[in-house]
């Protein structure tokens, strides 16, 4: 615990020396054809920058404009350096997105390229002033497109996977990365994905998806089998969930078997998304040791705590701490639900049809009970003030396999109804109140071990 305590100590002190030295001298990618006029495809000229740069560890720069571009790579050593007044557009056209292997949703498939990528790097940086817009509309209206194709079909489930849309900044099995400052408009489909990555330092970011729509999947921020991870100073708009970690899905996420550890949340708000903070659905690998504190949730955001999995998703999640929340007029404090989504949760290729994806036949292998249910435990939650809610728990698990050792204190919650709590085990609750309409608490089923309501 003393090492990695003192590694995120060193992620932060890093953050402001960091800034200080990308303002120096820096490769421009303008001296290498990029031209910053809203409609020229520079993405040659801007990773032609970046393959100068990585030759000495430079930093890359551009003039104010805004420039068009596909997906660029950026390599070990390199800092992107977005000035106030330059945007970075993305591409429209999926083909400037070349396919690489890499996981989506919990799936290890092959898939475009993110607009910004950090693929197997280290020490790299993103900062700034200036803004990544991914312009995705084109690609949120292929993804509602499919589903009136896909619905009927009952092939929900595949939707997300074969509608094929760029992340805005993919992380993917790097270590000792940056990003902190650009404000991010319109991803295509998640907005930061750090998957199989270690040693993330992700701040002061300014997320806004729902510009000219609201995007489809636009998640804020995911973190997805890494560890070693602090997220700090978002703010976020979105169209699902806001900040949220992963680790897996159903069979080829427990194959891959990499847990979410040692993650810090803090310090973050939260204007418009699924839920404020979000444990899965993708619980395979599992979480432990994490850490959320001092998230802001606004109305519309339905959730202000979410826990999802299904009966096919598996994973241990234990050690969570979360404290100092505001939620304002925000439906739901806290929902556990282990059978999320079912049409999209339960994947199932339907008679007669034979010539499919690869990794339809990897979503539709069998998990056996025993592995496939979600065990979690161990969670303490203190000092959320909530007003204006409508239900102050929605909470369910299984029979036989309940949630066990939750700690509450310092509830302050405004609800008009207290809501269900039922398969708990071992829960408490000290200095906590919570007002409902009735005067009643929140019902207790199926449980054992409630204290302190």
């Amino acid at each position: 615990m003393q090492r990695r305590a003192l590694l995120q100590l060193g992620l932060v002190a890093a953050s402001a020396p960091t800034l200080a030295l990308a303002a120096g001298k820096a490769i421009l990618a303008n001296a290498h054809g990029a031209i910053g006029d809203g409609e020229t495809l520079n993405t040659k000229a801007i990773q032609a920058a970046i393959d100068a740069a990585a030759k000495t560890g430079a930093t890359v720069a551009l003039k104010p404009g805004v420039y068009r571009t596909g997906a660029i790579f950026l390599k070990s050593g390199v800092t992107l350096r977005l000035d106030k007044g330059v945007t970075l557009l993305g591409s429209r056209n999926i083909a400037d997105y070349p396919e690489m292997p890499t996981r989506v949703a919990g799936i290890e498939l092959t898939w475009p390229a993110a607009l910004v990528n950090i693929y197997r790097q280290k020490n790299v940086r993103i900062v700034g002033d200036g803004t990544i817009d991914g312009d995705g509309k084109v690609f949120w209206d292929s993804y509602w497109a499919l589903r009136r194709e896909y619905d009927p079909k009952g092939l929900r489930w595949a939707a997300d996977y074969d509608c094929k849309r760029p992340r805005l900044i993919q992380v993917f099995d790097s270590e000792k990365i940056e990003l902190a400052g650009p404000r991010l408009r319109r991803a295509g489909f998640w907005t930061v994905h750090v998957c199989y990555s270690r040693d993330i330092h992700v701040a002061d970011l300014n997320i806004r998806n729902n510009e000219g729509g609201r995007g489809p999947s636009t998640d804020g921020v995911d973190i997805d089998s890494s560890h070693d991870v602090l997220v700090e100073r978002i703010d976020v708009a979105c169209n699902d969930d806001a900040l949220c970690l992963k680790a897996g899905r159903d069979a080829d996420g427990l194959r891959v078997n990499r847990p979410t550890y040692n993650v810090t949340i803090r310090d973050c708000v939260i204007r418009d998304a699924s839920a404020g903070v979000t444990f899965g659905s993708e619980t395979s690998g599992g979480f432990y040791d994490i850490k959320v504190s001092g998230l802001t949730v606004h109305h519309p955001t339905p959730v202000g705590i979410l826990f999802k999995s299904a009966h096919t998703r598996g994973g241990t999640v234990k050690d969570i701490d979360i404290a100092d929340m505001r939620l304002h007029d925000v439906a739901t404090v806290l929902r556990v639900n282990l059978n999320w989504n079912p049409s999209y949760s339960y994947a199932e290729i339907p008679r007669g049809m034979a010539d499919v994806p690869p990794y339809w036949k990897v979503m539709t292998q069998h998990v056996p009970p025993e592995q496939g249910r979600c065990r979690l435990s161990d969670v303490r939650i203190s000092d959320i003030k909530a007003i204006g809610a409508k239900t102050a728990f929605e909470v369910a698990a299984f029979p036989d396999l309940p949630l066990e050792r939750f700690a509450f204190d310092g509830l302050d919650l405004d609800a008009q109804a207290g809501g269900r709590i039922a398969n708990a085990k071992d829960w408490t609750f000290t200095r906590s109140r919570i007002d409902t309409l009735d005067g009643r608490p929140p019902e207790i089923a199926a449980s054992t071990g409630v204290k302190g309501l």
